[in-house]
C-alpha cells in the first residue's frame, strides 16, 4: 500500500524553509535607521564582567554576550542570537506537534502562527525574553513526554530548562506557580511519587545554586529591582489592557490560538492534557494580580499554538479551500499589521501614521503616557551621536588612564562603550550593574559627564569648585531619541577630593540599592 504521508525530504524541506524565513525576517523587517536598543547595550557589557549574578538580570544572558563578543561583537551577531533562539522555539513547537501525532499541515500551521506574531518582534531584540519563551515551551514539551511515557530522562530535561530559565529570567517562577496546582488537580499528580522528580529538582537547584549564593551575598538585589519596577513601571499597568494584550500579540494567528484554547477545554482527544489549560489560566491570574506587563506571559502561547495547529489540521483535513483561507488570513493580517508589529517604519513614517499607532496603544510608554514613537523605537535612536560627542571629549584628554566617563544611566554607558572608537573607554554609571563596575584604582584627574535633558544643574555649578575647567562639548540633537537633550561635559583638572567624593557616592548608591 502506498504511503500517503509526506516524505521525510518534504518534512525537512518545510522545516528549513520556515526556520530560514524566521531568521531572514528578523533582519529584513528592521529599518536600518534604528540602532541597538538600550537594554541590549547593558547585556553586551556583561560579557566584560562575568559573574554568578547581576542586579538587572540573572547570569545566563552574560554567557550569550560572551559568545557574541568571541564572534566579533558586531550587530549581526547581536541580532542573530535571539533570532536563533526564536527558531529553536519553533523547533520545540514542531516537537509538540509531533508528539500529538500532528501531520505536515499542523507543523506548517504552528510555524506560521509563531512567525506571524509578536514573537517575531521579540526575537529581534537581544534581551532575556526570547530565551524565556523558549524555556517555557521546552518545559511544556518535556512534561508532555514524561506524563505520556513516564521516562525519567524527560524529568531531568525538564529540570535543566527550569534551571536555565531561572538563570535567564526569574519570570519563570510564575510558570512554576501555575504548574504546581494544575498538576495537583489533574491525574498527573502521580508525578510526586516518582523519586526522579526530587532528583531532578536537586539537579536544578545545583545548577542555580551559584546564583542563589550571589543573591544572598548581595542582599537579594532582585527584590530591590522588583520593588523599583513596581513603583516606576508596573504601577501604570492596567489589568484589562493586560488581558487584551494577550490576544493582540497573536491577532494574526488568533484562529489557531483560539483553537488551541478551545480544544484543550472541549476536544475529547486532548482532555488528558487539561493541566496545560489550567496552568495557562492560573498563571495569567497570578500575573494579573501582580499587575505584570503583558509580554511576561508570552511563554504560555507556543504550546497553545501547537495544540491549535494539530486540532485545526484534523478539522480541515480534505478541506483545501478552508485551509488556504486560514493561511491567507494569517499571512495577510500579518502583512497588514506589519508596521505595528515590526520596526519597518522610520520615525517620520510612524509620526505620519500617528493615529494608527495610537489606537492600538503602541505609543504608550512605561510612564503611562503617549509619546511620538513606541518606547522601544525611541530607545533605538541617538546612541551613535551620543558616543561621538563623548569621543570628542575623550580625544581632548591627554592622560586617558586617569579619566572617568560617567553617564546618567545604563543605556548611555552601554551605548558609549559599544559605539565609541576608543574600545577601552569604560563608561560607567550609578545606574544598574554599572554601579559595580567602577575602576577607582587611580585618582580621577579628568571627568567626562553625561547628564540627561532634565538635569537641574545645566551650568555644572556643583562641580565648578572641584575642577579647573568645565567645557560643554554638546548635546544630543536627534529629535526622536529618548535621550534627546542629553549633554556631554568635559571636566578637567580635578581637585584631590574629587576621587573621594565619587567613591563615597558609589557606596551611598550601593547602600540605597
Amino acid at each position: 500500500m502506498k504511503d500517503k504521508n509526506p516524505s521525510r525530504l518534504t518534512e525537512y524541506g518545510c522545516l528549513v524553509f520556515f526556520l530560514g524565513l524566521k531568521l531572514i525576517l528578523s533582519f529584513v523587517l528592521v529599518n536600518s535607521v534604528y540602532e541597538l536598543q538600550r537594554d541590549e547595550f547593558l547585556h553586551l557589557d556583561q560579557a566584560n564582567h562575568l559573574a554568578a549574578g547581576f542586579t538587572s538580570v540573572p547570569p545566563l544572558t552574560s554567557l550569550f554576550s560572551w559568545l557574541i563578543k568571541a564572534f566579533g561583537n558586531g550587530v549581526f551577531m547581536v541580532k542573530l542570537v535571539p533570532a536563533l533562539i526564536g527558531a529553536t522555539t519553533i523547533l520545540y513547537c514542531r516537537k509538540i506537534v509531533g508528539f500529538l501525532k500532528g501531520n505536515l499541515l499542523a507543523k506548517c500551521l504552528v510555524a506560521i502562527a509563531c512567525i506571524c506574531s509578536s514573537l517575531l518582534r521579540l526575537n529581534t531584540l537581544y534581551q532575556p525574553n526570547s530565551f524565556d519563551v523558549l524555556s517555557w515551551t521546552a518545559i511544556f514539551y518535556y512534561l508532555l513526554r514524561y506524563f505520556d511515557e513516564k521516562e525519567a530522562k524527560y524529568l531531568y530535561a525538564f529540570a535543566v530548562f527550569v534551571a536555565l530559565g531561572f538563570l535567564n529570567k526569574y519570570n519563570i517562577l510564575f510558570l512554576i506557580i501555575g504548574l504546581l496546582p494544575a498538576i495537583i488537580i489533574s491525574s498527573n499528580r502521580k508525578i510526586f511519587a516518582d523519586k526522579h522528580l526530587y532528583l531532578s529538582v536537586l539537579l536544578a537547584l545545583l545548577i542555580i545554586f551559584p546564583n542563589i549564593i550571589w543573591q544572598i551575598n548581595h542582599h537579594f538585589p532582585v527584590l530591590t529591582h522588583m520593588k523599583l519596577l513596581r513603583a516606576t513601571q508596573l504601577v501604570h499597568v492596567n489589568r484589562i489592557d493586560f488581558f487584551i494584550g494577550q490576544f493582540l500579540f497573536f491577532i494574526s494567528s488568533i484562529f489557531i490560538l483560539l483553537a488551541g484554547i478551545g480544544s484543550l477545554i472541549f476536544y475529547k482527544d486532548f482532555r488528558k492534557y487539561s493541566w496545560i489549560i489550567l496552568t495557562y489560566i492560573i498563571t495569567l491570574i497570578v500575573f494579573s494580580y501582580f499587575k505584570a506587563k503583558d509580554y511576561y506571559a508570552l511563554g504560555l502561547y507556543p504550546v497553545l499554538l501547537a495544540f491549535g495547529a494539530v486540532y485545526l489540521s484534523r478539522v480541515l483535513a480534505k478541506k483545501p479551500i478552508l485551509t488556504g483561507l486560514l493561511f491567507a488570513f494569517n499571512i495577510g493580517t500579518f502583512i497588514y499589521l506589519l508596521p505595528l508589529l515590526m520596526p519597518v517604519y522610520s520615525p517620520d513614517e510612524i509620526i505620519a501614521h500617528h493615529k494608527r499607532f495610537e489606537r492600538v496603544g503602541a505609543l504608550r510608554w512605561e510612564d503611562g503616557k503617549n509619546h511620538e514613537l513606541p518606547q522601544d523605537y525611541a530607545d533605538m535612536q541617538g546612541w551613535k551621536e551620543l558616543a561621538a560627542l563623548v569621543d570628542s571629549a575623550y580625544g581632548k584628554v591627554k592622560d586617558k588612564s586617569t579619566v572617568l566617563v560617567r553617564a546618567d544611566n545604563y543605556g548611555q554607558a552601554g551605548a558609549i562603550n559599544y559605539y565609541s572608537k576608543y574600545k577601552n573607554i569604560n563608561a560607567v554609571s550609578y545606574n544598574a550593574d554599572y554601579l559595580y563596575w567602577f575602576n577607582m584604582d587611580k585618582p580621577v584627574k579628568d571627568l567626562i559627564l553625561i547628564e540627561w535633558a532634565g538635569d537641574e544643574d545645566p551650568q555644572r555649578k556643583r562641580e565648578q569648585p572641584l575642577f579647573d575647567k568645565i567645557t560643554k562639548i554638546g548635546e544630543l540633537k536627534n529629535p526622536y531619541a529618548r535621550e534627546k537633550g542629553a549633554a556631554v561635559f568635559l571636566l578637567e583638572g580635578a581637585k584631590k577630593e574629587v576621587t573621594g567624593i565619587i567613591k563615597s557616592e558609589i557606596e551611598e548608591e550601593k547602600n540605597d540599592h
